[in-house]
């Protein structure tokens, strides 16, 4: 069976699409797939089974982009081609069977709607498909060692961002020795051009405590180091979504984007968010485009969400890497 799934070109939404894709791959044993997506998203697929290509597809000009997507698939015949991004490029393809998304109305999750695109009731988490290799290098970006508080201070556009000494704040009391995580090391991520942005976090952090996990890899490497850490905290983000679907307790900070749809998905996500509602926060963006919309978001209520989290995941019961080795 040949599929054409056609996913955003945005990182965090081709995250929360990867539970659909599994889905159909365990349906359609030995199913051949090609990936359409955005660049910066292709590599989240290189190890995903039954992968034939990945066509990255960014945005250009006028349909430039459709037209460039259309030439690489329209002399294959498709059994089935999943469009998530809407368009009419699964009508102009031979296809057997053709699943495209129309925008929803009403406040369901992104990954509850995605599953509407196939019918499916119970909607499939998004995951992650890692190799060896992936491992290896995690190992080196999160050495063994006590247990590892992940940040993710970095976002899209200015006003999604929490204040980086507040971050500094946050971390310091969940790992002191009467926190969550007495103790434990504290990784920062971001992007490798994102460094300069970040650095005053890392300055503000104990050296002999911090790991430095900027530009330390492509997004698989980081999942599976993501994935040697005890917990995720973050702003809204592709790399959140990324922490939840790799399996590590993930808290989302939001403000000026909706957590009723981009919650970290699953059991062991939670949401801190500013007191005020994404609507009035909309409002506020619309008239002052520079105003700093995460603000009103203090270390007392994004600390009490954290606990809440730890205690609902039972973090306590398993300190350091020594113990639990989980993804080697």
């Amino acid at each position: 069976m040949n599929l054409l799934f056609v996913t955003s070109t945005r990182i965090g939404d081709a995250v929360l699409s990867t539970g659909l894709l599994d889905h159909l791959i365990r349906r359609h044993a030995g199913v051949r797939v090609t990936v359409a997506c955005g660049a910066a998203a292709a590599p989240l697929f290189a190890a995903l089974p039954g992968l034939e290509r990945v066509l990255p597809m960014d945005k250009r000009p006028g349909l430039a982009h459709w037209v460039q997507l259309w030439l690489a698939t329209a002399t294959q015949r498709w059994d089935v081609v999943v469009d998530l991004r809407g368009s009419a490029l699964a009508w102009l393809l031979r296809a057997d069977t053709r699943h495209v998304w129309r925008k929803p109305s009403g406040e369901a999750h992104r990954v509850v709607q995605l599953a509407r695109v196939l019918g499916l009731d119970a909607p499939p988490a998004p995951r992650v498909w890692l190799e060896p290799a992936h491992h290896a290098a995690a190992r080196r970006i999160v050495p063994d060692g006590d247990a590892v508080l992940a940040l993710g201070p970095s976002t899209s556009w200015p006003g999604k961002q929490w204040p980086l000494e507040r971050f500094a704040t946050l971390a310091q009391r969940l790992t002191a020795r009467d926190g969550l995580l007495p103790d434990a090391r504290i990784a920062v991520f971001a992007a490798a051009d994102e460094r300069a942005a970040t650095a005053p976090l890392l300055a503000a952090l104990p050296r002999e405590r911090t790991i430095d996990a900027i530009g330390a890899g492509g997004l698989l490497e980081i999942a599976a180091a993501l994935q040697r850490c005890r917990f995720y905290i973050g702003n809204d983000s592709g790399l959140m979504h990324l922490a939840a679907a790799s399996g590590v307790p993930t808290l989302g900070l939001f403000g000026p984007s909706d957590d009723r749809h981009y919650a970290p998905w699953g059991a062991q996500g939670a949401v801190a968010r500013t007191p005020l509602s994404y609507a009035e926060l909309v409002a506020r963006r619309r008239a002052d485009p520079a105003e700093r919309l995460m603000d009103t978001l203090d270390v007392e209520r994004v600390h009490e969400a954290a606990s809440a989290l730890g205690r609902r995941c039972g973090l306590e019961r398993v300190p350091s890497l020594r113990l639990a080795q989980g993804s080697a």
